[in-house]
């Protein structure tokens, strides 16, 4: 059974997240603050964790740094902040994905079950992808139908790729195609995505598979 620690300083929201997890056949706990849910992830050592940003004691980026500090289980975001600062440096910090409040609960067992996947599955099985009509095979670095990528948009799509359903930022995709003194260059990224967007997308007006998150990043959805 996974083993979920919900961190937040609702009581209401932490009752109704424990009961629809529970539903659901996942193993809850919960923590109102960041001190309480460092301490449980340590003793608890659960397989992911749903994490609100704006707690009583700490916040929510300092909490993930702690975590990162020696675990690497899963952290997904509960934000009610508006401003995309918060959720990018929460990303940035080593949080997987976001769910901005208020949100639903299918939204958020969505977003739950796609790190759960991302979790168990192994490196061979993310060799093939299938981008709309196309398969990409990540290993041999071919596309079908005879799609040609220039060596930058292989490093840029192969990132987004490799991380299905997850939110990539900007900073991430800079530093890791570009290096990290290209982190203002948030044009490259704009560019990149266009070219394969024409490429890949059966409609590039109105892409379904490589979205841009305004402001804070890139997700490729399979399906």
């Amino acid at each position: 059974m996974t083993r979920v620690l919900v961190v937040d300083d609702e009581p209401q929201l932490l009752r109704a997240l424990r009961i629809n997890l529970a539903a659901r056949h996942y193993e809850a706990a919960v923590a109102p603050d960041g001190g309480t849910a460092l301490r449980l992830a340590a003793e608890w050592h659960p397989d992911l964790i749903i994490l609100d940003l704006g707690l009583p004691d700490l916040d929510g980026v300092e909490v993930i740094e702690g975590l990162r500090g020696w675990t690497s289980v899963p952290i997904i975001v509960l934000s009610g902040r508006t401003d995309s600062t918060d959720k990018v440096d929460a990303l940035d910090a080593g949080a997987d994905d976001y769910v901005t409040k208020p949100f639903s609960i299918d939204e958020l067992l969505a977003r739950l079950r796609a790190v759960t996947r991302r979790m168990g599955q192994p490196e061979e099985e993310n060799a093939t992808v299938r981008v709309g009509d196309h398969v990409v095979d990540l290993a041999s670095k071919t596309i079908s139908g005879g799609v040609h990528l220039t060596p930058t948009e292989w490093h840029f799509l192969e990132t987004l790729l490799r991380n299905p359903g997850k939110l990539v930022t900007q900073r991430q995709l800079l530093t890791e195609v570009w290096g990290s003194n290209y982190l203002k260059e948030t044009h490259y990224l704009r560019q990149y995505m266009a070219q394969l967007r024409r490429k890949l997308e059966r409609d590039p007006a109105h892409p379904v598979h490589l979205l841009t998150e305004p402001g804070m990043g890139y997700r490729f959805q399979p399906g």
